[in-house]
């Protein structure tokens, strides 16, 4: 609790009254209110910055020499799904600390449609010991497309509005349009109940044009991360939808948008960074908001106003100014020190004060306890096998709609194309690169399997299966042919969750993500090691993606145009409805 008494302390160090607990000294310092550089001298006290040079001497416990370094804020991510790097908040701090993130904004949703509002508390517990300062932005859509998946647990109302009153809120999560479009009661209540704590609202405007962006705008929605094309960014700017500048594994929007910005001259104070879904190996091989502040400069932009955008707009952003996001007095020591402004690679990094990670890399945080409940989340029919996935059709040819994925994006396009028609099945055709896409329920309530067609991950053999798949999280697999199908969901089952894949009918390779079926309890080196060999299984199969699974886990979304796939059936995204897979046989 924040007392007068402590207040009083603070204000003794800053009076020079009180040994501070720390001085850096020799910075150069980058002010984010006035894009100055200058030499400082920085106090901190409890936790805070509590005299930014001043002429008073002044005693600490502590005095680091920063050698001239420049002295940044800590680094925020505006929106992340974090479980999506695979790692629990514990494991993760490890891997971007030393790039200098002290701040994450989470939409825990994954969790929360896995094991509703008890996996959120469970994340969020002791998360005053991490490394990183973690805010949560409370899932408002679980599920996310009720009526046409199956999760594990809803989020409703009351649930929203009690966890909106956490102190480690600071908004409602990201909203798909066809919520606020539709003008559905239980999420403007949401909305409302947000506003009520005045605490902003997340878009996830994904495909509006300017019409229905201003409904969207008038439903006090206040950011979208959804932009892939600069008038996309344009567009929600203009109508005071702030964006948040996506770079995550499978997302790669920075270069297209900050270019469109520089290019253009666009102020850039409304303009935020986030990595949505990122995994942890992207993160340690390439940086984390490190990399988005880096490819904006290398694109032309001045370091600060870069920095600016990772730091002091995503504070405001978040109604958090007075406690991060820039280097002055009352807010907490989140400091990033770096040798050279053009290279964001930090040299040190400090949060409330301390250091949690210099050149030897981050200190090491302890693993929490989790529920045990919270492990066994992974419950197949028995009735489960390989027969579940067959495509049954009448004559010698079905025309079948298809999932066609785009490179880099989540987004993807329907097509159409003929496929043969043998002895009343559609096969996949490998020879096309259309392979079979199913979707398992697997929180043991109804043993729904749902089967469809998708273009664009170029196994030749075998298959590939995740029980990471935004936002219902049951079983999505991936394959050339049924058997290797099943034989990689029986895996995931045996796991309690993970990736797998197989051929042949054995299994290749797998990896255990039993907290929720989403996240491991190893540590974060080991988890990169595993992915890197699962990744490299999956490149002999003939799969020349990078992220296989990251793109796997995004495939079968019902809220991202223009087709998705849950236990229920084919999604058609923007109308919101079950639609069939054939349109036409022959």
């Amino acid at each position: 609790m924040y007392t007068a008494d402590i207040l009083k302390q603070e204000l003794k160090a800053a009076a020079g009254e009180q040994m501070l607990d720390l001085r850096i000294d020799n910075v150069l310092l980058v002010n984010v209110f006035t894009n100055e550089i200058y030499p400082a001298s920085i106090g901190i006290y409890n936790q805070k910055i509590v005299s930014v040079n001043s002429s008073r001497t002044r005693e600490a416990r502590e005095v680091i020499d920063a050698k001239g370094a420049y002295a940044v804020p800590g680094f925020i991510d505006g929106h992340i799904h974090i479980e999506t790097t695979l790692l629990t908040p514990e494991a993760l701090g490890e891997v971007i600390i030393p790039w200098g993130t002290t701040t994450l904004c989470i939409d825990a949703m994954e969790i929360a449609n896995v094991a509703g509002i008890d996996g959120l508390l469970a994340m969020v517990k002791d998360s005053e010991k991490l490394p990183f300062r973690l805010y949560m932005e409370i899932p408002s859509r679980v599920p996310t497309a009720p009526g046409l998946e199956t999760t594990g647990g809803v989020l409703g109302v009351e649930e929203v509005t009690q966890l909106l009153k956490l102190d480690a809120s600071v908004s409602l999560g990201e909203l798909d349009p066809s919520k606020v479009l539709g003008m559905k009661e239980e999420y403007l209540e949401k909305i409302l109940a947000s506003l009520g704590q005045r605490k902003i609202c997340n878009g996830h405007a994904i495909g509006l044009e300017t019409d229905d962006l201003n409904i969207y705008g008038a439903g006090h929605l206040s950011d979208d991360h959804e932009s892939v094309y600069y008038e996309e960014l344009l567009d929600r700017l203009r109508l005071g939808i702030m964006p948040l500048v996506r770079e995550g594994s499978s997302e790669r929007n920075v270069e297209r948008l900050m270019k469109g910005v520089i290019e253009h001259h666009l102020p850039t104070e409304n303009i935020m960074f986030c990595t949505d879904d990122k995994h942890v190996n992207d993160i340690y091989e390439e940086g984390h908001i490190s990399f988005n502040i880096q490819k904006t400069i290398d694109l032309g932009m001045d370091p600060v106003e870069a920095i600016k955008i990772a730091t002091i707009n995503a504070a405001k952003h978040f109604r958090l100014e007075d406690k991060i996001g820039c280097i002055a007095p009352g807010r907490y020591a989140d400091i990033v020190l770096l040798k050279d402004l053009h290279k964001i690679k930090p040299w040190m990094v400090i949060k409330d004060g301390r250091v949690v990670a210099d050149e030897n890399g981050a200190r090491p945080c302890p693993q929490k306890a989790y529920p045990e409940k919270l492990l066994d989340t992974v419950h197949i029919s028995p009735a489960f096998s390989a027969a579940d996935f067959r495509l049954k059709a009448e004559g010698k040819r079905a025309k079948c709609r298809i999932i066609s994925m785009i490179p880099d994006q989540i987004i993807n396009d329907e097509i159409q194309e003929w496929m043969e028609v043998d002895h009343g099945e559609i096969h996949a055709d490998v020879s096309r690169d259309i392979l079979k896409l199913s979707v398992v329920e697997r929180y043991g309530k109804n043993g729904r399997v749902s089967t469809a067609l998708v273009k664009g991950f170029g196994l030749k053999s075998g298959a590939l299966a995740s029980s990471v798949s935004h936002d219902h999280h049951n079983i999505v697999v991936v394959g050339t042919n049924d058997e290797d199908m099943a034989v990689a969901v029986k895996e995931l089952q045996r796991l309690h969750g993970g990736f797998a894949s197989a051929k042949d009918g054995q299994v290749v390779d797998s990896l255990a993500l039993p907290l929720g079926g989403l996240m491991s309890l190893l540590p974060a080196s080991e988890v990169m090691e595993r992915m890197n060999e699962m990744n490299a299984a999956v490149e002999k199969m003939g799969c020349p993606m990078k992220a296989p699974f990251m793109s796997l886990s995004f495939i079968s979304l019902p809220t991202v145009p223009q087709l998705g796939l849950t236990d229920y059936g084919l999604i058609d995204v923007l109308g919101h409805k079950i639609i069939d897979l054939v349109t036409e046989t022959e």
